[in-house]
């Protein structure tokens, strides 16, 4: 398997006529990135076949300029890290590879394909320390892996990092920082509400309304008209 062949397979179903379609998810603002015209629908199965695909070929991918590219090269990561025999060396392999390529995962959702499972599980029995170090980045894409990592932890009934990180993230300026505050705050409240209610009065007069009104939005209607 090599970089070559996923990208002549994404090459075969590209279309002009998608491209605009497509072009709306990126945001990143890098002014060299491409979009070929393939659906991000269509990416993932392509990816799939592909993911056996040694790291240095998946790198080869982070360094196309070409948006659904580097989504193809998330989505391997994401099923490499989903892989139940994957060992701890393979692992690690796959978390250096997202932070030391970073600045080639520039779009909110290249970090949401694959920091869930490459960089929060991995940190599961490890110093999450980092996460904080990534919510005080210049860089609103490190800053959008810190709370989505989280999810890993979320999944286990753990809100508390998930706290700890968007309380850094609460007067953030960027909009997909706080998409994804609220988002995942939200999900947080599910496993605890106390907390959720709490960190929205802590914070609620720096969080901007629409994350206010998002992170609340399962919580009783009277604690909800407080928040607000």
């Amino acid at each position: 398997m090599t970089a070559a062949e996923l990208i002549a397979a994404l090459e075969a179903l590209a279309d002009p006529k998608v491209i605009p379609q497509v072009a709306r998810f990126y945001a990143g603002g890098d002014p060299d990135t491409r979009v070929m015209g393939v659906s991000i629908g269509a990416i993932f199965p392509v990816a799939k076949g592909f993911a056996g695909l040694p790291l240095d070929q998946v790198e080869a991918l982070l360094d196309d300029a070409r948006y659904e590219v580097r989504m193809a090269a998330m989505a391997v990561m994401d099923f490499q890290a989903r892989e139940k025999k994957m060992g701890d060396d393979g692992r690690k392999a796959l978390f250096d590879l997202y932070l030391r390529r970073h600045d080639r995962i520039n779009n909110w959702d290249l970090v949401d394909r694959a920091a869930p499972w490459v960089v929060g599980e991995y940190l599961l029995n490890r110093d999450r320390g980092l996460l904080l170090d990534l919510a005080r980045s210049p860089d609103p894409h490190r800053r959008r892996t810190a709370i989505v990592a989280t999810w890993a932890f979320l999944r286990r009934k753990d809100a508390d990092w998930t706290f700890r990180v968007a309380a850094l993230l609460a007067g953030d300026p960027d909009t997909y920082i706080q998409k994804a505050v609220a988002s995942w705050t939200r999900e947080a409240g599910k496993t605890s509400p106390e907390a959720l209610m709490a960190f929205l009065q802590r914070h609620r007069e720096v969080l901007p309304r629409p994350t206010l009104r998002e992170a609340s939005k399962l919580l009783p209607d009277e604690v909800r008209a407080q928040c607000l």
